[in-house]
């Protein structure tokens, strides 16, 4: 299972908008956690780890646990309010997740045999359309990534998403075609070549 980044939160005893303007000029984000059969909780996040999180991208289809005064709590985004000017987060809204939640993630493509890949070792490029594909998983059984053997690759092959070995449970979000993860393609010269050969051939 994908190890998962923590953010750490405390949390508020007011809310409203006094509370939430007290927690900003205390460099903090007011936020909070709902959902999971239990009542919500207002919290505070720093709003530098808040935003050094946004800018590593994926904020709304990653896994996190907020740590809310120590005690860890499973989460995913649903929600960052931004200031219309600034264009910086002013509010931020987690979602509870249970062990068998079923959500929505980003998981990375490792490709595995690219030194013994037939296309490669011809002289073929390995062009990656997708290095991580975005899932349907269960909250409590998250792979850390999904893998694709290039061991029987040959030049010119088109690895598509049917081809992959998914675990159990999961699926891919898209389900109206069956899209590209990469492709073994010759260097323009290999190309020009073997065209040349198929012509005087024929």
């Amino acid at each position: 299972m994908a190890e998962m980044p923590i953010l750490e939160a405390t949390a508020r005893a007011g809310t409203g908008k006094g509370a939430a303007r007290t927690a900003r000029r205390n460099g903090m984000v007011p936020g909070v956690i709902y959902g999971g059969g239990e009542p919500p909780v207002a919290i505070s996040v720093r709003f530098n780890e808040l935003l050094k999180a946004l800018k590593r991208g994926k904020f709304l289809s990653t896994l996190y646990n907020v740590k809310v005064d120590g005690q860890d709590t499973r989460v995913v985004c649903r929600a960052v309010q931004r200031d219309v000017v600034k264009d910086l987060p002013t509010h931020v809204d987690f979602q509870r997740l249970s062990e068998r939640s079923r959500i929505r993630l980003h998981i990375p493509v490792e490709f595995l045999n690219q030194g013994v890949c037939p296309g490669i070792k011809r002289g073929g490029v390995l062009n990656i359309a997708r290095h991580d594909v975005e899932l349907n998983v269960r909250a409590g059984d998250i792979p850390e990534k999904i893998t694709v053997d290039l061991a029987e690759a040959k030049l010119g092959d088109v690895i598509k998403i049917s081809a992959v070995a998914l675990p159990e449970g999961v699926t891919p979000t898209i389900t109206d075609r069956d899209f590209t993860i990469a492709s073994i393609a010759a260097p323009s010269g290999l190309a020009a070549a073997e065209e040349e050969e198929e012509a005087a051939e024929a």
